[in-house]
């Protein structure tokens, strides 16, 4: 069984990252949302909850995935080619929100969000182990990272514009040795 903790023995871990064009991000989500390459799962209350647009056709989040991929790198002190890095972008217009579940599937060690986008009142991220509850607040630039174990939902955006974030899934690859 999996520990409900990250490589370095947090249950979670908030940083903001430096360098990021969130507006970049917002107008390449539009230009690509609807392309006939982009996919879209999870069809729930009339929304796709996941958009999954390719790494090459998103430039404007490398700094994300290099924090995120650091960051993994000093927490398991992995060689960098075992990383794979699995991303979606997730579009929350008011009244939206996302029920409580995990990221433990397959081999990932990190999951993340990555805020671009938080009007007001447009919910919290909320992480759940038993009868613990921490909400946290979004912020744009943030990043929050925890254990891919970890019970998490999305409280419903309360505001009047839509809230977008980036989810991430670091694994890494099995040694051939």
């Amino acid at each position: 069984m999996r520990n409900k903790v990250l490589p370095n023995g947090k249950r979670y871990q908030i940083t903001q990252v430096d360098r990021v064009d969130n507006e970049a991000i917002l107008a390449r989500y539009y230009q690509l949302k609807d392309h006939s390459d982009t996919r879209k799962t999870h069809l729930f209350g009339g929304r796709y909850e996941n958009v999954y647009i390719s790494r090459a056709s998103f430039p404007e989040l490398e700094p994300v995935f290099q924090f995120l991929e650091q960051s993994v790198l000093d927490m398991t002190g992995c060689d960098r080619a075992r990383l794979k890095l699995g991303f979606w972008l997730n579009a929350m217009e008011p009244g939206h929100k996302t029920t409580l579940h995990s990221h433990d599937d397959w081999d990932e060690v990190v999951s993340a969000v990555y805020y671009v986008t938080v009007p007001e009142r447009s919910g919290f991220l909320v992480i759940s182990e038993g009868n613990e509850r921490v909400a946290v607040q979004p912020q744009p630039g943030r990043i929050v990272m925890f254990s891919p174990k970890i019970e998490h939902e999305v409280t419903e955006n309360l505001g009047d514009a839509m809230r977008l974030s980036v989810g991430i899934n670091v694994g890494i690859e099995e040694d051939d040795d």
